[in-house]
């Protein structure tokens, strides 16, 4: 990926994203647990501070306060660290907003294992199988600033609940094209390819682009599609994909089971069976470095993808 590459942590497109939407949406209301700092919802205090309620370290209680907002017409954004988040205050987000259906957003920063030094303590690796669970509830990972301010837009939108997972580390902006279109339950095709197909989610889309680059210098033509709406999954552009390419390969910075991987190999066991690689965390806690070095550790940055796709193919 080249230097002159902008980069932004989508955790700050969060904050930034809030803060541009909140004259827009007058019932938009803003919840923290303490991290206004570092899940960036102090951008969006700033500019409307009695529209900014920090909870203090309790998300379960949070979580509560914004049902009932939602209740009385408002629509409430619920922000802490992704562990915390969905981890923390599952059984709160199960009863409080996804079994009445409520219309509460949850920002779920400092998601998989690029939260780095903090740790296997705080490195969310299975939230995206934890929300996928619950009935209703839209699940999104963005890719760069670009599509994480597009999703916050979406969130807004959409009437019930809906989880969005950022993360802490700072990643290329891939979406600053004039066609760019961003919508619900619909991947892109970022490259197209006869070979392989790469399915990537969050961060590692760019790194997935990056392994691509690599294999067509080994003359192999991989498609690349970003999933950044893991629910409700986009059925058809993955078994289209499995009909024209036969071998997916899915990458992401979460646990494998429960995750990106899950979801895509139920739809082509259903709809079109198909050779499937899953790359990603595998049943193991993340553990304490950079960010870098992690991805390095686990193949998941480009060269380690690429390795992956070599031997899978």
């Amino acid at each position: 990926m080249s230097e002159e590459v902008k980069k932004i942590a989508t955790r700050e497109s969060y904050g930034n994203a809030l803060a541009m939407y909140g004259d827009e949406y007058p019932e938009l209301v803003v919840l923290d647990a303490d991290l206004a700092n570092a899940t960036k919802t102090n951008i969006f205090q700033k500019k409307f501070p009695d529209r900014h309620i920090d909870c203090g370290i309790a998300e379960a209680n949070m979580t509560g306060i914004a049902a009932g907002l939602a209740a009385c017409g408002k629509i409430p954004f619920i922000s802490s660290f992704a562990m915390f988040a969905s981890g923390r205050n599952f059984e709160i987000v199960r009863n409080s907003i996804g079994y009445p259906h409520l219309n509460v957003k949850i920002g779920a920063t400092h998601a998989g294992i690029t939260v780095g030094e903090d740790g296997a303590s705080h490195q969310a690796l299975e939230d995206i199988a934890l929300m996928r669970t619950i009935p209703g509830m839209t699940v999104v990972c963005p890719s760069d600033d670009v599509e994480t301010k597009a999703a916050v837009k979406a969130a807004l939108e959409l009437n019930g609940p809906f989880y969005m997972r950022t993360s802490r580390a700072a990643s290329p902006v891939i979406n600053d094209v004039p066609d760019y279109k961003f919508e619900l339950g619909k991947g892109i095709t970022l490259r197209d390819g006869k070979d392989i197909t790469i399915i990537a989610t969050g961060v590692e889309v760019s790194y997935a682009l990056e392994a691509a680059d690599k294999l067509k210098g080994d003359g192999v033509d991989a498609r690349v599609i970003n999933i950044h709406t893991i629910k409700p999954i986009d059925e058809d552009i993955i078994v289209k994909a499995a009909s024209e390419t036969k071998k997916i390969f899915t990458v992401e910075e979460a646990f494998v089971t429960g995750g990106l991987g899950s979801a895509v190999t139920e739809v082509l066991s259903e709809k079109h069976p198909a050779e499937v690689h899953r790359l990603g965390m595998q049943d193991v806690f993340g553990e304490s470095g950079s960010w870098s070095a992690l991805l390095e550790k686990y193949e998941l940055d480009g060269e380690g993808i690429y390795k992956q796709i070599k031997k899978f193919i």
